[in-house]
């Protein structure tokens, strides 16, 4: 049989029950569409995460506290909010770890700050000039923290642009005006850039104020939350996390490590760590909208068996005139493999479409990649192969002579 012939049957044939084919490759159009979605939705929330852990810095290595709750106990308790870090440790890092580019100690707390008439309850951070380098940020207006304000205990503020609005209104003129945080007032000197996000505290949500005069103000104490080093590259971040680790356990007295008051997360882990956490979920949401796939199979091997009963005439007579079973089968098989190849193009279209109207009314950020649709296109076409298998192998067995008699 030439391959026009096969073709031109296999659109004679489909055709010639428009509803049923419709029908069973809507099956497929809903199963590869669902995979793209769902694998666009997995990857957009896998490049969102990673893109709100990499905008806290660049290269970034942050140490915080935390306390055992005794001996031989593995699982710290209080990290984070245990107050075994000073503004000496800060200085030890910065002298002593040669290959940090620069160090910037800080704490923070969120309390009610209160404007003219409008308050809100946010982040406030103490901190050094470092912070703009090391956490990536630039100034929108103004200036940051000098050393000048650090050293001088001054009460000046650097506002992002989320706690600006809700302070003083959307956009508002605020350099220069006065905001109260625990009843202290601290005159505005700065506004910082817009990031965006939510991941580990939106920076455009915090206020930053000298990191002296939050201590002697707010904590009424010398301890810091975190010290944030920022590395050269990424290459050498875990030399200088173990360099910060040995510095610390000896600074601290500690000679086991288990027992450290301390941590010190490398964001190349944290990156990591939340990759493979949204690569399980992309997974899971696959497997899913898969199922939805082999539903779509069980429906084109279902249409298939029907066809070869309703054509166990026509295949009689093709086998009474020479025709081989491979003839037979090919010609089933490639009936089933276009039902699943023009299923899984409309599924693409239709994936792709879905996808983008997710991103586009803000409900969710998806991200469609070239393997996804690669992958899905693979898949229904050995949904086709596999799922008329055994119809195409059935009509091909037919006994010529029985099936001319059947009624």
């Amino acid at each position: 049989m030439k391959t026009i012939d096969i073709f031109e049957e296999t659109y004679a044939a489909l055709s010639s029950n428009k509803a049923r084919s419709g029908l069973t490759i809507l099956g497929i159009v809903i199963g590869i569409s669902s995979v793209i979605v769902m694998v666009s939705i997995g990857q957009g929330a896998q490049g969102t995460i990673q893109s709100q852990i990499e905008s806290i810095g660049s290269n970034l290595i942050m140490v915080t506290p935390g306390a055992q709750r005794g001996t031989g106990i593995s699982v710290s308790a209080g990290r984070g909010s245990a107050r075994t870090l000073t503004q000496d440790d800060a200085d030890a890092i910065s002298k002593e770890i040669t290959l940090a580019q620069a160090v910037a100690p800080e704490i923070s707390g969120r309390y009610q700050v209160t404007s003219k008439g409008k308050n809100t309850n946010t982040s406030v951070v103490g901190t050094t000039p470092e912070y703009p380098a090391v956490r990536s940020m630039e100034m929108d207006e103004g200036s940051f923290v000098s050393a000048q304000n650090v050293l001088s205990l001054s009460k000046v503020a650097v506002l992002g642009p989320t706690a600006r609005d809700d302070l003083f209104g959307e956009n508002a003129e605020a350099i220069g005006q006065k905001i109260r945080i625990k009843s202290i007032e601290f005159k505005i000197i700065g506004i910082t850039k817009a990031k965006g996000g939510t991941g580990f505290g939106s920076q455009d949500d915090m206020i930053f104020i000298p990191l002296s005069t939050a201590q002697r103000f707010l904590a009424g104490d010398t301890y810091v939350t975190t010290i944030s080093v920022q590395a050269p590259d990424s290459e050498s971040m875990s030399a200088i996390q173990q360099e910060i680790t040995d510095l610390l356990l000896s600074r601290h007295h500690i000679s086991d490590p288990t027992l450290a008051d301390f941590s010190t997360l490398n964001q190349a882990d944290i990156v990591s760590a939340a990759s493979s956490v949204t690569q399980t979920f992309t997974i899971l949401l696959a497997a899913i909208a898969g199922i939805s796939l082999v539903v779509g199979g069980i429906g084109i091997m279902n249409m298939m068996l029907t066809t070869v009963t309703e054509r166990t005439k026509e295949i009689g007579l093709r086998k009474s005139i020479g025709a081989k079973r491979r003839d037979i089968s090919l010609q089933f098989l490639i009936e089933a493999t276009a039902l699943t190849f023009v299923g899984g193009l409309v599924g693409i279209i239709l994936g792709w479409v879905v996808a983008f109207f997710i991103t586009y009314f803000g409900v969710l950020k998806t991200q469609i990649s070239l393997f996804s649709v690669i992958l899905a296109f693979g898949v229904s076409a050995g949904i086709g192969i596999v799922f008329g298998y055994y119809p195409a192998k059935r009509a091909a067995r037919l006994n010529p002579i029985d099936a001319l008699r059947y009624e």
